[in-house]
């Protein structure tokens, strides 16, 4: 199945609330996100509106980019933060440098692995968006026990940088700091 890759549009927040509520059940979840799946369904449209809106096609803080199926189902989204040097990134540390901040990225099963390239395709776009606003790094964090993500983005072209970040409310798990810097 081909795959449309794009940023997503303001209006198209119904279909940002079910993609991230698919990614919240996923099995490895616990690893991948830092919110649960009943915290988000319990938030308003309103919120999701927003969350929308403040991503889409043409805003420059943040990109939600998604690979759309031929029937119109999301099978995949990756989010590209802007981070401003100066300010604090989610885990409260310091920016030292302007740069992207890719989080929230989810395949649904179905469409993982190498033959389908939704992953890759994702991660394409979001570092050509991320390029394209003048950003010179990427980075991402990656729990220490997700493996499988971990080898992803190491055969994307991350590095790990040794830096580390603890995993809010996990008392002594940490998140790896990965990136890639404009090529």
């Amino acid at each position: 199945m081909s795959h449309v890759i794009r940023s997503i549009r303001s209006d198209e927040w119904a279909l940002v609330k079910e993609l991230r509520l698919a990614a919240l059940q996923d099995p490895v979840a616990h690893l991948a996100f830092l919110e649960t799946y009943e915290d988000a369904a319990a938030k308003s449209d309103a919120f999701w509106q927003e969350r929308a809106a403040g991503a889409a096609e043409g805003t420059t803080a943040r990109q939600q980019i998604v690979a759309e199926a031929e029937d119109g189902v999301w099978s995949g989204s990756v989010t590209v933060l802007v981070e401003e040097a100066g300010t604090q990134d989610p885990f409260g540390t310091a920016v030292e440098q302007s740069q992207g901040h890719l989080v929230g990225v989810f395949v649904r099963p179905e469409h993982r692995g190498s033959t389908a390239g939704v992953t890759g395709a994702l991660f394409d776009a979001a570092l050509e968006w991320s390029w394209g606003v003048g950003l010179d790094r990427v980075r991402l964090f990656v729990h220490e026990k997700n493996a499988r993500a971990e080898a992803f983005y190491r055969k994307a072209g991350f590095v790990p940088t040794g830096g580390t970040a603890p995993v809010p409310g996990a008392p002594g798990e940490l998140e790896l700091e990965y990136v890639i810097a404009r090529p």
